[in-house]
Formats: C-alpha cells, sequence, structure tokens
C-alpha cells in the first residue's frame, strides 16, 4: 500500500504513477497530456537550458566588457528565461507560458521587423543573423500540448477578481 503524500491535498498533486486525479480538471488537465509529450517538453528546456548555459552565462557571470544598453538587457532576459527553462524541467507543464512568451514575441518579430525588411529588400546582416537566431522557435508549436494549453488557459475559468 503506497503511503500518503504530505502533499495530497494540494489541487495538483499527482496521484499514483504520475497521473493527475481525474477529479482535479473537467477537461482531462494535466492526466490528458502524454508522458511522451511531457518528455518532449523536458527535452527542449534542456536544450534551452544547455545552449543559453552556454552562451549567455559566461557572459553574464563574468563580462570581458561592459555591455551595451539593449545587449545588457538581452543577456539578463535570456538569462532569467534560463532559469525558467530549468525549472521547467521538473515542472514542465507549469512552465508552459515561458515558452509561448518565447514563441510569441519571435513570431511578432518575425512579421513585424524581418519580414518588411526582407520583402523591400534591405534586410542588412545584422537582422538576418538574428532572424536565423529566431528560426529555433519553429521547434516550439511541435513539443507544446495544444490541447493542454487550450484546455487550461482558454476553456478553464479565470482566477476570481474578488
Amino acid at each position: 500500500m503506497p503511503m500518503s503524500s504530505p502533499y495530497s491535498h494540494h489541487p495538483h498533486h499527482l496521484g499514483h504513477a504520475g497521473q493527475a486525479p481525474a477529479s482535479d480538471n473537467p477537461h482531462g488537465g494535466a492526466a490528458s497530456v502524454s508522458l511522451f509529450r511531457l518528455y518532449l517538453l523536458r527535452a527542449l528546456y534542456l536544450v534551452i537550458v544547455i545552449g543559453l548555459g552556454a552562451v549567455v552565462w559566461p557572459g553574464v557571470i563574468s563580462p570581458s566588457r561592459p555591455w551595451e544598453l539593449m545587449e545588457g538587457v538581452v543577456a539578463c532576459m535570456l538569462a532569467a528565461f534560463s532559469v525558467f527553462c530549468l525549472l521547467g524541467l521538473r515542472y514542465p507543464l507549469a512552465m508552459l507560458p515561458v515558452l509561448l512568451w518565447e514563441l510569441l514575441w519571435k513570431l511578432i518579430w518575425l512579421l513585424d521587423v524581418a519580414l518588411p525588411a526582407w520583402r523591400s529588400g534591405h534586410m542588412d546582416d545584422a537582422t538576418a543573423a538574428v532572424v536565423t537566431q529566431c528560426l529555433f522557435v519553429v521547434v516550439i508549436p511541435l513539443a507544446v500540448p495544444w490541447r493542454y494549453v487550450v484546455d487550461t488557459w482558454v476553456r478553464q475559468p479565470g482566477n476570481r477578481w474578488r
């Protein structure tokens, strides 16, 4: 007989075999996300953590020179993003808004900045380099459990205001 967890009363507690109790979410919730999809999300978070850990964190920990304003802002935001992705290894569904934010800002930038520059024939090397970096975003929609996203943030009632 399994021992009861001290967190059994918590609404996000996962029961036996990692499955959320069916009563927690009438739309299926976390239990409706396959184990494969959870590992796919974890793999995505891990790739981001490793990539940003190798590229961004050395400069954050020990900058080789003073940063320009926006260069410093971007580096610090990416460092924070990598910390949230590190949490995503343990809580892949809870950290989905971070991946959705990454997807959304890159899509907006590609459509609002890169596409007009490309169409007008005025895409410079710096813009082309950012486009290349942003193209990693194509893997995010493949990993996101879209039914869970819709059930959780569209169909589920919001938190109370009062």
